[in-house]
């Protein structure tokens, strides 16, 4: 177990806090889902409250090591002082770190908030560069990780920073710690695993690790076609990881071996291009005709995945099952969802598009917990020691 905020004296205090406000603009700058602001809240909120002297810091978008102002987090600033209604203090220095920085940090009263401007607009942030890091550390007394989604980058303010300060993590990161944790360590059971997305390659540590730990995998989405080639089906023009179908031939005998419960989709929705203006048509997932290719799981594989869930008590979803982004191919992705909100267990999504899916069809506050961390999720499903949360002080 780790320290939280809570196990540490704040009050007074400069803490400097790792958020991920790596949030979605429009053309305009306009910050069009601000849900990662919204998660740093309890812990920014509480820090405030405790009387300390709060610094955030965050990277948004790639500036590649230059002060590029499209990724300035002046409007994440913005919304910040809206949203905890009161002002947050935002020096847009190139440098991330200057003098004018340093005296406004040093001269925050107690309940202050300010945010420095994108850590990436320094090439040593991702380098994890030691001096980099210590000029971030010199702004305060105590860090505070909270940002999950890049706890698996060991860069300069995700890592190095503990090198100088006392190191603890947020609430966000404690939660998702917690539920990613339970699920993979003690879950209830039953425990049945739902791996989308499009390439096996980006699934293979995640889908190892979990046949140790579940009782039913299923496997949708565009990887699905590899395990279907690997059963020596016709999957015609579906997508296709060629380079890993001996692998996918391989996961399916370890499942056997474990007693794992490996599900695979039995029909398809199908078209002749990926495009949502052409003809769908449905086909048995063993015979799907050479110039078609599968872009949706089928009526009978709805019901034999629901059927797979109903009774389930653990659940953890990463990748949707079809191309859920156009309409035609998103009903799979949808009847998952529902499937997930209706039923009594613990349902974990694993962030990126699947969390994203769930948000686009209203079910979010329906799920017990959604990660805002798609690598990072990732990584720790596969049982990887996460650099962001390994600095951070034990209990």
């Amino acid at each position: 177990m780790k320290k939280t905020v809570r196990d540490i004296d704040t009050k007074g205090k400069k803490v400097i806090v790792r958020c991920d406000f790596n949030v979605p603009q429009d053309k305009e700058g306009k910050i069009t889902d601000d849900i990662r602001i919204t998660s740093a809240l309890p812990t920014i909120s509480y820090l405030i409250e405790q009387g300390a002297k709060v610094i955030l810091m965050s990277h948004l978008g790639r500036p590649d090591g230059e002060a590029n102002m499209k990724y300035t987090l002046k409007p994440v600033a913005d919304r910040l002082s809206e949203l905890l209604g009161k002002r947050v203090l935002f020096i847009s220095a190139p440098e991330v770190v200057n003098e004018e920085v340093s005296q406004a940090a040093a001269g925050l009263s107690d309940g202050g908030v300010m945010l420095l401007e994108n850590v990436r607009f320094r090439k040593e942030e991702t380098k994890n560069g030691a001096a980099f890091s210590k000029e971030l550390a010199d702004l305060a007394e105590i860090f505070v990780n909270d940002a999950f989604g890049t706890a698996h980058r060991a860069h300069s303010s995700t890592a190095g920073v503990a090198d100088y300060l006392p190191a603890v993590s947020g609430f966000l990161i404690e939660k998702e710690v917690k539920f990613l944790g339970n699920a993979v360590e003690a879950p209830e059971r039953p425990f049945v695993a739902i791996m989308g997305g499009a390439k096996v390659a980006d699934k293979i540590l995640v889908i190892e690790n979990l046949l140790t730990k579940v009782d039913t995998l299923i496997i949708g989405g565009g990887m699905a076609f590899t395990f279907l080639k690997a059963m020596g089906y016709e999957i015609g023009k579906s997508i296709l990881d060629a380079e890993n179908i001996g692998l996918a031939a391989d996961l399916m005998k370890k499942a056997e071996a474990k007693g794992v419960k490996l599900v695979l989709p039995t029909d398809v929705i199908a078209a002749m291009e990926f495009s949502n203006d052409v003809e769908i048509r449905e086909f048995d997932s063993n015979r799907i005709p050479q110039e078609w290719m599968g872009l949706d799981i089928g009526e009978k594989s709805i019901a034999l995945f629901r059927d797979e869930l109903k009774n389930a008590k653990t659940v953890i979803w990463n990748g949707p099952v079809g191309a859920f982004e156009m309409s035609n191919f998103a009903k799979g992705t949808i009847e998952v969802a529902k499937a997930l909100a209706e039923i009594d267990a613990v349902t974990i999504i694993g962030g990126g598009d699947s969390a994203a899916a769930v948000e686009q069809f209203g079910l979010a506050d329906k799920m017990t917990h959604i990660s805002t961390g798609g690598g990072a999720s990732l990584e720790f499903l596969e049982g990887k020691e996460l650099p962001g949360i390994a600095v951070l002080e034990d209990k």
